[in-house]
């Protein structure tokens, strides 16, 4: 009788020291993605600041609307660059219906050389920010 009973203990240690090997190697494999997420997350903080981009060539004015269908401020943006620029313009909307997106999106646009775009229909507190390819984003708000 001893010995059926060695070999089914055997197949039991067996058994029970196989499961806490694969626990053991899961709880090692999950530290280990830890770590390497951790790291990847530190390269984004370490960028260097060699690789800014340029300002935006453009001189940017808010004058107060005389007309309510454009709003109580205009935005006037002109172009100082020898080349044109096509830009990309965001709001964010300081007074908005809670129903309605916080963000408004203004159609690309190109400004010519020298040329004056303006962004109307923009309320005290608006933010907004103006991007182009190649050029640092522009970020204002209106007074």
């Amino acid at each position: 009788m001893t010995n059926m009973t060695t070999p089914n203990l055997f197949r039991v240690r067996s058994s029970v020291g196989r499961t806490a090997l694969i626990a053991l190697g899961c709880a090692l494999g999950l530290a280990l993605v830890q770590v390497a997420a951790a790291g990847a997350g530190d390269v984004s903080v370490l960028r260097p600041l060699d690789d800014q981009l340029p300002a935006l060539p453009l001189t940017a004015a808010f004058d107060k609307g005389t007309d309510p269908d454009v709003g109580p401020y205009i935005l006037s943006l002109k172009n100082t660059s020898k080349d044109a620029i096509k830009v990309n313009v965001k709001i964010h909307l300081s007074v908005a219906f809670h129903a309605n997106n916080k963000d408004r999106t203004v159609p690309d646009h190109t400004i010519d050389a020298g040329q004056v775009w303006t962004v109307s229909d923009l309320a005290a507190g608006d933010k907004v920010t103006v991007t182009a390819d190649g050029f640092a984003p522009l970020e204002l708000t209106v007074p």
